[in-house]
């Protein structure tokens, strides 16, 4: 397994694997990845895991605006067909080591409280997050923002 940042030439592997998972709308890669595939400079993150030239997943975290090396993961996703194998695990593993590396002190993740993302929530329980907060009626009624927290 080969996790490594993502290029361009990953964008319909990855669109592919949006579709699948439906983490957010394939449509919306575009616009989100422009600055990361143009701008040398960036300090957003973008990283997949690939294997034998199939793009398997696709991850995306950006620091938070007016902090202190606090960054959030916006998006993280495995094709159906490879969950459950340790991909999304050593990902996270990858995406902290990165940071730290880098001199960050957070990760932040941010989900719903609904019941089809109850396994996402024990995703992060697992990996060592720390549920910080929730917001009630957040993204709908009846649908919590959920907040989980490390220390890098």
């Amino acid at each position: 397994m080969n996790i490594r940042p993502i290029i361009k030439s990953d964008i319909l592997g990855l669109k592919s694997v949006l579709d699948n998972c439906e983490l957010f709308p394939a449509d919306y890669l575009d616009e989100m990845i422009v600055d990361y595939l143009e701008n040398p400079n960036t300090d957003h993150l973008w990283f997949t895991v690939a294997e034998e030239g199939k793009v398997l997943s696709i991850a995306y975290c950006a620091p938070m605006k007016f902090t202190n090396g606090t960054y959030n993961l916006y998006a993280i996703g495995v094709h159906n067909d490879y969950q459950g194998k340790g991909i999304g695990k050593k990902m996270m593993v990858y995406l902290e080591k990165e940071l730290k590396s880098a001199g960050h002190r957070i990760l932040i993740v941010e989900t719903s409280s609904t019941d089809n993302l109850a396994l996402t929530r024990e995703f992060y329980n697992r990996c060592g997050y720390r549920k910080e907060a929730s917001i009630h009626n957040f993204w709908d009624d009846g649908d919590d923002k959920v907040v989980f927290w490390k220390k890098l």
